[in-house]
C-alpha cells in the first residue's frame, strides 16, 4: 500500500511559512503511518483470533462426523455380518 503524503494549500505556506508548514505535513505523515501499522497489528491479531476459532470448529464438525459415521455404519455393519454368518 503505498502511503498518502499530506499536502496543504499554498496559503497555508504564504501565511506560516515553509519550515512550520513542512513540519506540520511531516507530522501529519508520522501520525497517519503510526496509524497504518497500528491498524495492521490489530487486523492481523483479529485475523489470528478468527483462524483459531474457525480451525477450533471444524475440528469439533470433524468429530461429530466421524462419530455419526460411526454411529450409521457400525449396526449396518454387523446386521450385513449378521446375514452372512447366519447361512
Amino acid at each position: 500500500m503505498v502511503p498518502v503524503t499530506a499536502r496543504l494549500s499554498q496559503k497555508f505556506y504564504e501565511t506560516f511559512g515553509e519550515d512550520v508548514t513542512n513540519e506540520l505535513v511531516d507530522w501529519f505523515n508520522t501520525v497517519d503511518a503510526t496509524y497504518r501499522v497500528d491498524l495492521r497489528e490489530l487486523s492481523d491479531l483479529q485475523y489470528a483470533r478468527f483462524e483459531a476459532k474457525l480451525e477450533q470448529r471444524l475440528a469439533e464438525l470433524k468429530s461429530d462426523l466421524v462419530k455419526w459415521m460411526f454411529a450409521f455404519w457400525a449396526p449396518t455393519a454387523l446386521a450385513v455380518a449378521a446375514l452372512l454368518f447366519r447361512r
